[in-house]
């Protein structure tokens, strides 16, 4: 998590992120252009993966948050995983694009050990926000800080965001994120998250499958 000023606030003019490294990525989906930056003042390195020239306006855009079990394991208990495959193949598919991976979003900002815990409430009969809510936190802890400012890095000046989250979008705009249309990004559903993504869309507002 970035550290508020004594108001509780973030300076948004604060420089929060710095280019730390740049290769070729290839991918099952094509060759992106890797690009890493570090975030103060908590050192977390961040990822972006670019297609095309991504400076300009209407950029096709992924805001990831890292989610170790889904992305990594293929835990079938979230659709994170699937996601991250989808936006790199939408990315490649429309020629030009990015997608920027987020590194201390695991759980919607609680951690991991967190959010193995609340998978345990789960399993107990709670949903995904009941339990986060239950240990303490809050639904939803993520910052968008430093993609915003990883977007004006890139050159990108206005978005298409792929995201079925119109939290996300909000927060993007606070931070003069110019969202000027939005893909969603719902994949399909299976026993073991059946009930996530009904507590997605029906308790935290996130756009259905087919909405535009």
């Amino acid at each position: 998590m970035l550290t508020p000023d004594p108001t509780g606030e973030l300076r948004r003019e604060e420089t929060l992120v710095v280019s730390s490294g740049s290769a070729p990525v290839p991918t099952g989906f094509g060759v992106f252009a890797g690009q890493s930056f570090t975030s103060f003042p908590d050192g977390l390195e961040h990822l972006a993966m670019s297609w095309g020239e991504v400076g300009g306006e209407n950029v096709l855009t992924r805001v990831h948050s890292e989610c170790l079990t889904g992305d990594v394991f293929g835990s079938l208990r979230c659709d994170c995983g699937a996601q991250l495959k989808e936006a790199l193949r939408c990315i490649a598919d429309e020629g030009r694009g990015v997608l920027i991976y987020l590194r201390g979003h695991e759980g919607r900002g609680i951690g991991l050990g967190e959010k193995l815990r609340a998978y345990r409430l789960q399993d107990q009969g709670l949903d995904t926000a009941e339990a986060n809510l239950e240990l303490g936190h809050q639904i939803d802890e993520r910052r968008y800080e430093v993609a915003a400012q990883v977007l004006s890095h890139l050159g990108v000046r206005s978005v298409v965001l792929m995201t079925n989250n119109p939290e996300k979008m909000q927060a993007l705009e606070d931070l003069k994120v110019e969202v000027v249309g939005r893909r969603s990004l719902w994949s399909g559903s299976t026993k073991e998250n059946d009930r996530y993504l009904a507590t997605k869309r029906d308790r935290l507002g996130h756009f259905a499958s087919g909405d535009e």
